[in-house]
């Protein structure tokens, strides 16, 4: 657990003076901060929605790009990195980023196409062990999966989708009662898959208590890291999920569309028998190009590839992995709890009470992001914070989220937002 004792202060010096300790600060300049038409590097706190690009990410595709112009498809063995293998190269640094064994671990596909996948495999609905729990208001895409799956074993998702809602008046889901849930369905429970973040309020939830209870009346527990992988310092080896999927294009940087990952746990790695939708990338590497009609899955989180690996992408993920090998997951939380704690510090001090932190207080239930709601607000006030040069989000109906992110923000950019927005407060 980490400590909830920070000592903060309203004197504009005192981000200066963290950023001077702070041992992470050289890693800022690895990436590219968007400029303002002043010149002055804009306040980024959009890393939440997609991170900033890494300085080194040209190197790696051009070298790609370089090795198919010369080498065509003896790429696949001759390129510098020979495409055959490339996913290989990224399993090891993607795992120690969510905390897995790197045979547990796979970059492929999208993150909704993942979880397709993964749903396939572990929503096995028995009898009356046929209902998915899942948070009320998480991200739309997991509702949509979950709710197709239900629909396409021939169920009822008014009977089989379970969704848990905070209390009356309440932005927040208790830890309590997500494991009080669990038991009261208990037999009729097939899976439970949650957020491992939520992306509206910034909620972090309990991995471990969540899985444990899930496995204790017999279901899958399975969670979406969208919000977490590269932002939590996870560990899912303690936390033990059956799966778990993710996105890189967030908080670990790999660009628009950037390519996805899987954990699969490793008591799950040589189930052959478990359902799953089989592609040949999947296959036995002996035997893959013998082209035998006979499906052989590889043992491990591998097994559930289908198709070979998108090179582009994954050189653009590879060179953000390197920069979070270089930092360390547990150096970039203990910056993130500081920042994210100087950041809910500068707000509260604004003291104007049309603005309200929905995220929780503890530092062990969040990460990055702070989720504030703006009492009575159209879109006005993130315009007007938009205008000076900050770079947030807005989600309707009346929340902006802001994530300062510990491998490119500073203690600096957190006193700036807290200036633009006490300033945005007095103009509307």
């Amino acid at each position: 657990m980490l400590s909830e004792k920070m000592e903060f202060s309203l004197d504009s010096n005192f981000a200066a003076e963290c950023d001077q300790k702070d041992s992470l600060a050289p890693f800022r300049e690895e990436f590219f901060i968007p400029r303002l038409s002043d010149g002055q590097p804009a306040v980024y706190f959009a890393g939440n929605s997609l991170g900033l690009q890494p300085k080194k990410t040209r190197e790696f595709v051009l070298t790609e790009l370089e090795d198919w112009a010369e080498f065509a498809v003896d790429g696949h063995l001759h390129a510098r990195h020979p495409w055959l293998s490339y996913h290989e190269f990224l399993s090891e640094p993607m795992a120690k980023v969510v905390g897995a064994r790197p045979e547990e671990t796979v970059v492929m596909n999208s993150l909704t196409v993942n979880l397709h996948l993964m749903l396939v495999s572990f929503f096995r609905p028995v009898g009356s062990r046929r209902k998915i729990l899942i948070e009320k208001g998480a991200f739309p895409s997991d509702r949509y999966a979950v709710e197709s799956h239900i629909k396409c074993r021939g169920l009822d998702p008014a009977e089989c989708l379970v969704e848990l809602a905070p209390r009356a008046g309440e932005d927040l889901l208790r830890t309590e009662e997500i494991i009080a849930t669990i038991y009261a369905i208990g037999d009729e429970l097939a899976l439970v898959m949650f957020g491992g973040v939520n992306y509206y309020t910034g909620q972090a939830f309990d991995l471990s208590q969540i899985a444990a209870a899930a496995h204790a009346v017999g279901a899958f527990a399975g969670f979406d890291l969208a919000h977490s992988a590269g932002n939590l310092d996870l560990n899912l080896w303690e936390a033990d999920p059956d799966f778990a999927v993710w996105c890189s294009y967030k908080y670990l940087n790999a660009g628009p569309g950037g390519v996805a990952g899987v954990f699969v746990n490793s008591r799950h790695s040589a189930r052959f028998d478990i359902c799953r939708f089989a592609g040949w990338w999947g296959h036995d590497k002996q035997t893959r190009f013998l082209m035998n009609p006979e499906f052989k899955p590889i043992k491990g989180a591998e097994g559930w590839q289908i198709s070979n690996p998108p090179i582009l992408q994954m050189a653009a993920l590879w060179a953000s992995l390197e920069i979070f090998s270089s930092a360390g997951m547990d150096k970039l939380r203990e910056k993130s709890v500081k920042l994210t704690g100087y950041l809910e510090f500068l707000i509260r001090s604004i003291g104007d009470d049309r603005i309200a932190i929905i995220t929780p207080v503890s530092v062990n239930e969040r990460g990055c992001q702070l989720s504030i709601r703006v009492k009575n607000a159209d879109r006005s006030l993130f315009e007007v914070i938009t205008a000076e040069g900050v770079f947030a989000d807005w989600r309707e109906p009346d929340v902006i989220r802001v994530a300062p992110v510990p491998l490119y923000n500073t203690f600096e950019d957190v006193y700036r937002f807290y200036g633009v927005l006490k300033r945005a407060l007095n103009r509307i």
